[in-house]
């Protein structure tokens, strides 16, 4: 067997970590969010959480690939034993799952990128874009064309190798994108209102707080991290021996939350300031932010950066996702990472082609009110990744705790008690952070 791939430099592991880790979450998903829970009641909490269990959980999953060094199904036999295999291949089937549903956002990143090049969808009516996002994403061909584009340019990167492909990629988009979104915070902050976007953002409103805003940072906590399918577990398989894993642990949550903090700092003061809905929901990107665009001077150029942004976040995370089937097949099957990407690809693509048609032809085609997008998400969103999860804490902190704490021991180590808080916050905080975000997913 070839040895096994790592990456070039400790900075590209990161930035491709992050990336998987940033997605669409944190320009897509988090800034509505925020507007939907009560901006800093939703903020606040998601950032505790993250700094805390959310590092233990990554920690977790990366550390294990470490150890294991193959992909998700072959980290589980040899550190677990033929018992942990099934939980391997629902890793496995998680990323295929979740990359079906998530090419199709992908797909429209790259049509509103599109339009915005060709200076098409500047309109100042929300019911008229509603109808052009409607359109898009009801027509079979547009909507498939544009998932299959996107699918293409990932399927591009993972067959290259680690370091010439994933880790290319990510050391060029991940500062594009911190840089896109900077400028156009500052254009946004310029605005008169903006502030009050800020202070919604910032300011803790005790009146505001709701369970429902806490278990939605609870939720996206988990999300944003990309943690309980196996991807950042495969990350961890690149590491070369003697990486210091919690340092750059450190740097990935760093990096994912400030990215997220930036995404809702690039929207809502703008959201604000042209006195529209901060609780827009998902829509809040395809319907609501073109219509300011359209209202700015130059407003042509910063869509094209805000579209470039979210098409830029979407390709580093549906890398990650196809690289974790890739390397499944790769390691288990011994096949070339073309061919292992090319598979798996396909078998996306034909998941994702009904996925892709659940807003157009397939639209009334439900089961328990749910079509293939919302089954996909759901099944993945509210189960397999949450048990994912738990499984990973589980191994990580019970069956293999002397070798984890030993990979993580790298000079400077922690000291003990610092081991002995880690090792709680795995094995009782963050199951419970899990159980919650299951049994609440299922309700």
């Amino acid at each position: 067997m070839p040895e096994r791939a790592t990456w070039a430099s400790k900075a590209g592991f990161v930035l491709a970590s992050a990336g998987a880790a940033v997605g669409l979450g944190a320009i897509w998903k988090f800034p509505w969010l925020a507007g939907s829970n009560g901006g800093a009641v939703f903020v606040i909490p998601y950032v505790i959480l993250s700094l805390t269990l959310g590092f233990v959980f990554l920690t977790a999953e990366i550390t294990l690939g470490y150890m294991g060094r193959g992909s998700i199904v072959t980290t589980m036999r040899k550190l677990g034993g033929s018992k942990w295999v099934p939980a391997g291949y629902l890793g496995v089937v998680t990323g295929l799952l979740v990359l079906s549903f998530y090419s199709v956002i992908g797909g429209w990143t790259i049509a509103y990128l599109v339009d915005a090049i060709l200076g098409r969808g500047l309109v100042t009516s929300q019911a008229e874009l509603g109808a052009r996002f409607g359109a898009l994403s009801g027509d079979p061909l547009l909507a498939v064309g544009y998932q299959a584009l996107f699918l293409t340019l990932t399927a591009g990167v993972v067959a290259l190798k680690v370091s010439k492909g994933i880790e290319r990629l990510s050391r060029i988009l991940m500062p594009a994108l911190f840089i896109l979104m900077l400028i156009l915070i500052v254009r946004g902050l310029t605005l008169p209102g903006a502030s009050e976007g800020l202070s919604y953002l910032c300011a803790w409103k005790p009146e505001a707080f709701t369970w429902q805003s806490l278990y939605q940072a609870l939720g996206f906590t988990f999300f944003s991290l990309c943690v309980g399918c196996g991807c950042m577990m495969t990350y961890g398989s690149y590491l070369p021996q003697g990486s210091r894993i919690l340092k750059s642990c450190a740097q990935i949550v760093g990096l994912t939350t400030a990215a997220s903090i930036l995404g809702a700092l690039m929207v809502m003061p703008a959201v604000f300031a042209f006195h529209l809905d901060p609780a827009a929901g998902p829509g809040l990107t395809f319907v609501t932010m073109p219509v300011i665009f359209a209202q700015l001077p130059f407003g042509g150029l910063f869509a094209v950066a805000f579209f470039a942004c979210l098409t830029f976040a979407a390709l580093t995370s549906s890398v990650s996702m196809l690289e974790l089937d890739t390397a499944f097949l790769v390691d288990e099957f011994h096949v070339s990472r073309t061919t292992g990407a090319i598979i798996s690809t396909l078998v996306i693509m034909v998941i994702g082609f009904f996925c892709a048609l659940s807003f157009g032809p397939l639209a009334d085609t439900k089961f328990l009110g749910k079509n293939v997008f919302d089954w996909c998400d759901f099944l993945t969103s509210n189960i397999s990744l949450p048990i994912g999860g738990l499984i990973v804490a589980l191994l990580a902190g019970l069956v293999v705790w002397p070798k984890f704490r030993e990979a993580l021991s790298v000079p400077p180590a922690p000291s003990d008690q610092w081991f002995r808080i880690f090792r709680l916050l795995l094995v009782v905080a963050c199951p419970i952070l899990v159980v919650i975000v299951l049994v609440t997913g299922l309700l």
